[in-house]
C-alpha cells in the first residue's frame, strides 16, 4: 500500500511522537523486592519459605506472605517444634525480623535451639555417575538377572523438590552459632512476664490471647509492617512463630474433656490474627496440640481459619514403630488444607501418602511407597497363603459333596 501523499518529501521530525497516540505499551506493576522472598508462578502472591524445601513443595513453592500456617502438634511435640525452627533459622539467615510467642519455654531458649545453616557446596547434590558400558556377554547376562525383574516398573521419586532452589539448608546436629542469632532483630512474648487478670466482661477472647494479639499488633505498626505506612525503600518480612496455642498453658481449656467454658477463645484470636496479617508483611506458623481437643467439630473450625494446615503423626509409642513397614520414617504427614489465594483452585498435592523421616542431619517429607522386594515378598507370601487356603479349601469340599468335583 502506498503512503499518503501529503506525508510524501516531509521530514521525519514533522510527525507527531508516538507517545501522543492512544496506544501505549502496558507495563506491569512492579513488586516488592525484598531479601528471602519470589513471587508464586500461579498466583503472584510473594512467597517465603519455611526451611524445609520438601514443605515448601507442599505449600506450592512457599508460604505466602500474609497467610497461617497451622501444624498438628504430634504427641510429644518434638517434631512440630523442629519444623518451628526450621521457619525461625529461615528468617535469620533471610534477615527477617523475628516475632516468638510462648507460654512454656522462654523465647530466648527456643531461639538458642535453632540449627545451623549449611554451606551451599555441601548441599548440592552430586551428579549420578554414568553406568559403565561392559563388552563382555558375561556381564550383560549377570546384570539382566539383577534387574528384568525392575525393568518394568515405574520410577518412584521419593523424594519432594523442585526444579528451583528456593530457602537454605540446615544442619539440626548442630545450633546456630551467636552471632549470626544475634544479627536477626527478635520481638519476644512470653506469657508468665505477661500478667493476665481475669475478664469481667462477656469477651469470647482470654486475657493471654488478648495480650498476644496486642502486642504483635504493636510491634506490626511500630516496626512498620503495615501496609498501610507509605512505602520506603527498605522494606522486611516478619516472621511470627506462636507455639502450642490452644493448650491449658495459655489458660485455656479446650482439652477438657467437659464443656469448655472458653469454646471461642483460640477460634477468635485467629480471626483477629489472620486480618492483622492480610494486612501486613507478615507471615506465621501456628502450632496446637490437636490430640488434646477432644471436640472435632472445634479443631475443624481451627483448621478452617488458617489457610495452610497440616498434622504430624509420629510413630514413637505407637505398634508403628516396630513395624518394618515403617522402619524408613518416623511418622505421617496429613495435608489438612492448602489455601485459596488470587484463584478458584488451590494447587492439590500430587501425592497424598506422605512421610516424614529425621536423619542424622536434616528433616526431611517423602512420599511414603513400599520397598520393591518388600512388596513382592509380601505378595508371594499371600499368593501362597491363597493358595494352600484354596486346596484346603477344595479337599474339604470333595471329601463332604463324594464325587461331584470329578465331572470337571
Amino acid at each position: 500500500m502506498a503512503a499518503p501523499v501529503n506525508s510524501v518529501g516531509k521530514p521525519s521530525a514533522e510527525r507527531p511522537p508516538f507517545s501522543s497516540t492512544s496506544f501505549q505499551k502496558k507495563t506491569r506493576s512492579k513488586l516488592i523486592s525484598i531479601p528471602g522472598t519470589r513471587p508464586s508462578v500461579q498466583n503472584g502472591q510473594l512467597l517465603v519459605s519455611t526451611g524445609v524445601t520438601s514443605l515448601d513443595y507442599l505449600l506450592g513453592g512457599g508460604l505466602a506472605v500474609g497467610t497461617v500456617l497451622l501444624i498438628e502438634e504430634d504427641r510429644f511435640d518434638s517434631y512440630s517444634r523442629m519444623i518451628l525452627k526450621y521457619f525461625l533459622a529461615e528468617g535469620v539467615v533471610c534477615r527477617h525480623e523475628l516475632f516468638v510467642a510462648s507460654a512454656q519455654d522462654n523465647p530466648d531458649d527456643i531461639l538458642q535451639e535453632l540449627p545451623a545453616p549449611i554451606l551451599d557446596d555441601v548441599a548440592i547434590h552430586k551428579p549420578v555417575e554414568q553406568p559403565r558400558l561392559s563388552c563382555e556377554p558375561q556381564d550383560n547376562l549377570d546384570a539382566m538377572k539383577i534387574a528384568w525383574r525392575y525393568q518394568n516398573l515405574p520410577k518412584v521419586q521419593s523424594a519432594l523438590a523442585s526444579s528451583s532452589r528456593f530457602g537454605h539448608y540446615y544442619d539440626v546436629s548442630k545450633t546456630m552459632e551467636p552471632e549470626i542469632r544475634q544479627a536477626a532483630k527478635c520481638h519476644r512474648f512470653h506469657l508468665p512476664e505477661h500478667p493476665t487478670q481475669s475478664s469481667t466482661t462477656n469477651s469470647r477472647m482470654i486475657e493471654s490471647y488478648s495480650a498476644l494479639l496486642k502486642s504483635l499488633q504493636e510491634v506490626i505498626h511500630r516496626e512498620g509492617f503495615d501496609l498501610s505506612t507509605p512505602m520506603s525503600m527498605s522494606r522486611n518480612i516478619l516472621r511470627v512463630g506462636l507455639h502450642s496455642l490452644g493448650s491449658a498453658l495459655w489458660n485455656d481449656d479446650l482439652s477438657c474433656h467437659d464443656d469448655p467454658m472458653h469454646n471461642h477463645a483460640l477460634t477468635t484470636f485467629l480471626y483477629g490474627l489472620r486480618a492483622l496479617l492480610r494486612s501486613s508483611l507478615s507471615v506465621a506458623v501456628v502450632t496446637v496440640p490437636s490430640h488434646l481437643i477432644q471436640d472435632r467439630a472445634l479443631m475443624g473450625n481451627i483448621t478452617r481459619l488458617c489457610d495452610n494446615a497440616i498434622a504430624l503423626e509420629s510413630f514413637k509409642g505407637s505398634e508403628r514403630e516396630t513395624n518394618p513397614l515403617y522402619k524408613d520414617y518416623h511418622g505421617l504427614l496429613h495435608v489438612r488444607q492448602v489455601p485459596y489465594l488470587n484463584c478458584l483452585a488451590s494447587q492439590l498435592p500430587d501425592h497424598k501418602d506422605l512421610a516424614f523421616k529425621l536423619k542424622r542431619k536434616q528433616f526431611s517429607i517423602e512420599r511414603l511407597h513400599l520397598p520393591p522386594d518388600l512388596s513382592e515378598t509380601v505378595s508371594r507370601v499371600s499368593r501362597g497363603e491363597l493358595a494352600g487356603a484354596a486346596a484346603v479349601a477344595s479337599a474339604c469340599g470333595s471329601g463332604t459333596s463324594g464325587n461331584k468335583h470329578l465331572d470337571f
